[in-house]
């Protein structure tokens, strides 16, 4: 398949799809429809041990959604093709692995947390700020107390704070860091390790731990777009975060 933002590739047992918009890898709505596309596309193929989502270039995984495509005009599109990618990910079989070099901040941030391995450089960094932009990162707060537990969803949801890989990983957030200096080479013998196993072995462990989740996904999920299209997006102070962000000054808030 031809892709403009996105590249697709398989090598062996391994899907690789890379997101291919340096330096930043912006993820607009484009982009989240090509990787949507790359997604149904893995899910046909046969003899998979893992997918493998990274990034072009060293600077940043993904900085996160185009902050032009949270307009109300968009705003619906916008959530729909975001939210597919993860809808189309938890019916996964085989494992999701996100190889994060740089940083991955907000949709990145969220895209990378829901693969089910996360690896990274040092020099990584992660963190949903949406709340600096007068939102919040709707998947994230569906997601992130599943995996790092109550306290810490808060601490990174409400703070908009970020952390480097090494905090990301005490937190739970990362399952290997890897050095910045034979990054490749490291990264190359994780997937190695993994897709050296039986593929339908993987499977079927994979599907007997989603089997074992206390909360659907979807529900969260649901109710998560409820409460931004209709409660978030009609406050001032959303549309005043947005505003300010692309006019490029500090927000005046309202706490309205």
């Amino acid at each position: 398949m031809n892709f403009q933002f996105i590249t697709f590739e398989r090598k062996g047992k391994v899907a690789y799809l890379t997101i291919n918009r340096p330096p930043y890898n912006v993820l607009d709505i484009p982009t989240m429809k090509e990787i949507n596309i790359a997604l149904s596309e893995t899910k046909k193929m046969d003899g998979l041990s893992a997918l493998v989502i990274t990034a072009a270039g060293s600077k940043a995984f993904s900085s996160g959604v185009d902050v032009k495509d949270h307009t109300p005009d968009k705003m619906d599109e916008m959530i729909f093709v975001f939210h597919q990618i993860f809808r189309t990910l938890i019916t996964f079989e085989i494992p999701t692995v996100a190889a994060v070099n740089g940083v991955a901040l907000g949709g990145g941030c969220e895209v990378a947390s829901f693969c089910d391995l996360v690896v990274a450089s040092e020099h990584s960094k992660f963190g949903q700020p949406e709340v600096m932009v007068g939102v919040y990162p709707s998947m994230a707060v569906a997601w992130f107390s599943k995996i790092l537990g109550l306290k810490r969803a808060y601490e990174l949801l409400l703070m908009g704070k970020s952390i480097d890989a090494r905090t990301a990983y005490d937190y739970g957030l990362v399952n290997q860091v890897l050095p910045d200096d034979g990054y490749e080479e490291a990264l190359n013998a994780f997937i190695g390790e993994l897709s050296s196993k039986s593929s339908v072995v993987l499977k079927w462990c994979k599907k007997a731990i989603v089997s074992g989740l206390e909360v659907p996904f979807e529900k969260g999920l649901s109710a998560s777009e409820v409460i931004y299209k209709y409660g978030l997006m009609g406050t001032e102070d959303a549309k005043e975060g947005l505003t300010a962000f692309l006019e490029k000054r500090k927000p005046v808030w309202k706490d309205k």
